[in-house]
């Protein structure tokens, strides 16, 4: 059934089931969802819409709300607009939009921009680091806590894959920071003097980090 609210028709969908209490909901499609009893009639049914409106205008505008901040990106520290557009060959980042032929991609060319970003990025850092770096693997995830994490027994270091969305000051402050733990394995006053030979700035960079 349609349930009209303010000139706009919402889909509502009704499921059945044995309980006392009558629920609604709404989803981020605005699909209006009531769980009712098995004897609900249909009137009963428009009743309970009219006199919750209210409360369903609430979470649609919070659903709506939602909808537009999800639509908005960070890429290399810029925000941006997602634009669908099907069957587009390849992302195209135009006047502040990004267009994109599925949402549901952004992470796989996310990740795609990653892998070719901290590489340029960590190659560059490594042509100027003085201090002896061994070989090392670069791997890229997603982490809660961490922006990186430098592995010494393994020779790996890890960044986080959010990272692509913050600057390049940023990015590379990170990769120097890991960098930094194959020289110094703690954080003590030798390896934060040999972070800031790299990163002058570095106490504001790790503040604007920490406020993230």
């Amino acid at each position: 059934m349609k349930f009209k609210i303010d000139g706009e028709f919402y889909n509502v969908i009704i499921e059945k089931k044995n309980n006392k209490n009558t629920y609604i909901r709404v989803k981020r499609d605005l699909t209006i969802y009531i769980t009712i009893n098995y004897l609900g009639s249909q009137n009963e049914i428009e009743n309970i819409l009219n006199k919750n409106i209210l409360f369903i205008k609430k979470m649609i505008n919070r659903e709506k709300n939602r909808v537009i901040k999800d639509s908005q990106y960070y890429y290399l520290g810029i925000k941006y607009d997602i634009i669908t557009i099907p069957q587009i060959d390849n992302v195209n980042i135009v006047n502040g939009k990004i267009f994109i032929d599925d949402k549901t991609n952004i992470d796989k060319w996310y990740r795609n921009e990653a892998n070719i970003v901290f590489k340029e990025r960590l190659n560059y850092i490594l042509g100027y680091f003085n201090e002896k770096i061994p070989k090392f693997n670069l791997r890229i995830r997603k982490m809660k806590t961490r922006w990186g994490v430098c592995n010494r027994k393994r020779n790996i270091v890890t960044l986080n894959l959010e990272l692509i969305k913050k600057d390049i000051r940023m990015i590379d402050y990170v990769i120097i920071h890991e960098l930094c733990h194959f020289v110094c394995p703690n954080h003590s006053k030798v390896f934060w003097n040999l972070v800031e030979k790299y990163v002058p700035n570095c106490k504001k960079i790790r503040k604007e980090m920490k406020a993230i």
